[in-house]
């Protein structure tokens, strides 16, 4: 078996021999100054990683502001226009300004958005819904934000009324212009602007970036082309002046150069770039290659089928609930640091039969910064990750549980906490709290909010301020995530022998005696007899918990409020006192509308 760092350091040996003193190498005719197509294609991989898993909030302000810097492009244009007699040469060199801002910018533009996420689709790492979405939150943006530029040209006095007329002159032209024509000089520039993005990325400096960008986009206007996004701020303009019925408009100049521009990108430059690289390609751009794509079903509906994207690295894809046994979820930062966490885990099964943790150590990759990941990185971390996760499997075993462990690289923290558990029909997942676990990363994912309202299990959240479980204070309202603490409680009692005190508070000193009736039916129905019963007439909860956590370690509390992770994560939750109590914090929320089709809990 051939040693990999062996390998490398030979590479590096042989390199160095054949370089003779100038520094200029021994072999070979000249010095390789561009990447080759393979490397390219890697790139735009990377880029179109960060890019399909941006959630649609991110998408649509971006192409918004793309948009946006349309209207710079429009307006040049047609002011040079004016004051050039109509030149066809010089009215156009200020056209590619806007281009220019978008891309060295890195703004969405409906055009430039077709290259990266059709490669990563055509390679099945993402769904055709995904790039669909992709696609539909961008073009929304851009149409967006073209349109607010129209207003500001037609309401805000910006233009010459010369540069009026020539702007209403051009917006003209192209309705009068056949859907024939629009779409094919549409196809013409969407193969202009998918080859700028193809040749962007294999440029090395910005320089380079910036002289390409700006002759592929003077092209367009000199060539008589059109682009999609320009089309829409021109037609805005025209339905403004009332100039034009918006349906018309639409119907018979926009959508053809947006279907021109769609297939040129995709059929002209995509495919054809996508089949002039290699069959390992893949292999050297993502983690395993070809070995994790979608199943074409996953491909074609996307989520419906199961998953929408495939993680940069996912060691547990394999991964399934097999049996119908209890299974735990816990997602970790740092296997070092965050034993507790996996150390309550295995109190919470170690008491119901066939249970399984499942440990998720969760790394991060930061956005805009993945062209340089590769399958070298992505094996270095699956390694140390590997070597941190064999000691919590070892630690998990002495409490009698069966323990599964997995790696998963990925942009999206929670998104992936939520697809693995959706994945392995996940009963519960149990996560650390506190800034340097996987809190400050979901600050960024953008798709947590429509997550976090439809949880697809139970969830625990852990505020460590120390594991002992010996005292635990309930606070009780009879919701559905009251039963769940109820039911950790009870866990928690059978496993280390916690004691515990139900705490439940009313309005009013006259109410206390119902309440108190109200507690032990609510004990009593949830195994908790023996619990202390603390009837509170106070009306205030906060205060309440506050008083009554002193003299405990631990403070096991239902959500008050619905999408408790996205609160805690934006720091919005309205229950201040889980900041402040000096024990621990258990946090519990289960999943609101859980019908008779979904499955039942096991008895804690």
């Amino acid at each position: 078996m051939v040693d990999p760092d062996r390998s490398e350091n030979e590479e590096a040996v042989r390199e160095a021999v054949e370089r003779s003193r100038s520094g200029a190498p021994a072999a070979g005719r000249v010095v390789r100054d561009r990447f080759s197509s393979d490397e390219v294609f890697q790139r735009i991989i990377a880029a179109a990683d960060e890019e399909i898993t941006s959630g649609s909030r991110e998408l649509f302000f971006s192409g918004l502001a793309g948009g946006f810097a349309i209207t710079i492009t429009f307006m040049l244009y047609v002011s040079m226009s004016a004051t050039t007699d109509g030149n066809p040469v010089v009215s156009a060199m200020l056209y590619p300004l806007g281009f220019i801002y978008i891309i060295i910018g890195g703004y969405q533009l409906y055009t430039e958005n077709t290259l990266p996420p059709v490669a990563i689709t055509l390679e099945r790492l993402a769904s055709v819904p995904a790039l669909l979405r992709n696609w539909t939150v961008v073009l929304a943006g851009n149409a967006t934000g073209g349109a607010l530029g129209a207003t500001a040209l037609v309401f805000g006095g910006v233009l010459t009324p010369e540069a009026a007329t020539v702007a209403a002159e051009v917006g003209q032209h192209g309705v009068d212009t056949g859907w024939w024509v629009l779409f094919s000089r549409g196809a013409f520039a969407g193969l202009i602007v998918a080859g700028v993005v193809w040749v962007e990325y294999a440029a090395q400096d910005t320089i380079s970036r910036l002289v390409v960008v700006y002759l592929a986009f003077l092209a367009i206007p000199l060539g008589g082309l059109f682009h999609s996004v320009v089309s829409i701020t021109e037609m805005v303009y025209l339905v403004l002046r009332g100039d034009l019925a918006i349906l018309v408009g639409f119907v018979e100049f926009v959508l053809p150069v947006l279907l021109g521009n769609t297939i040129g990108g995709v059929v002209l430059v995509t495919v054809v770039n996508y089949f002039q690289t290699t069959e390992h390609r893949l292999a050297s751009a993502r983690f395993e290659g070809a070995a994790r794509q979608l199943s074409v079903r996953e491909w074609l509906l996307g989520g419906l089928a199961g998953r929408s994207y495939v993680p940069l690295v996912d060691t547990g894809e394999g991964t399934a609930g097999s049996d119908g046994g209890y299974r735990v979820l816990v997602p970790i930062a740092n296997p070092r640091t965050e034993s507790r966490v996996v150390q309550l885990a295995a109190w919470l099964a170690s008491r119901t039969e066939d249970a399984t943790i499942h440990v998720v150590h969760i790394v991060q990759v930061p956005e805009r910064a993945s062209h340089g990941y590769g399958t070298r990185q992505s094996q270095r971390i699956v390694d140390e990750s590997e070597r941190l996760l064999a000691d919590v499997r070892e630690n998990v075993s002495g409490y009698g549980v069966a323990c599964e462990t997995s790696t998963v690289v990925s942009h999206r923290s929670f998104e992936s906490v939520f697809r693995i558990a959706e994945r392995t029909d996940t009963d519960l997942v149990l996560l650390g709290w506190g800034a340097d676990q996987l809190w400050g990363a979901a600050q960024h994912d953008n798709p947590l909010e429509e997550l976090a309202g439809k949880l697809p299990c139970d969830l625990l959240v852990f505020g460590d301020q120390g594991l002992d479980a010996s005292r635990i204070l309930l606070p009780t309202n009879g919701s559905n995530h009251s039963d769940l603490s109820a039911e950790v409680a009870v866990a928690l009692r059978d496993a280390v022998g916690a004691e515990v005190t139900l705490l439940h508070v009313v309005d009013d000193p006259d109410e206390v005696d119902a309440g108190e009736r109200f507690l032990a039916e609510w004990a009593a129905e949830h195994g908790l007899e023996d619990s202390a019963l603390v009837v509170d007439g106070s009306g205030d909860v906060e205060g309440a918990i506050a008083r009554e956590t002193a003299g405990h370690t631990l403070l096991l509390m239902g959500a008050s409020e619905r999408g408790l992770l996205s609160r805690l994560v934006h720091e919005s939750l309205h229950c201040d006192v889980i900041g402040e109590v000096d024990c621990s914090v258990l946090l519990a929320e289960r999943p609101s509308g859980r019908g008779l089709v979904e499955r039942l809990l096991p008895p804690w």
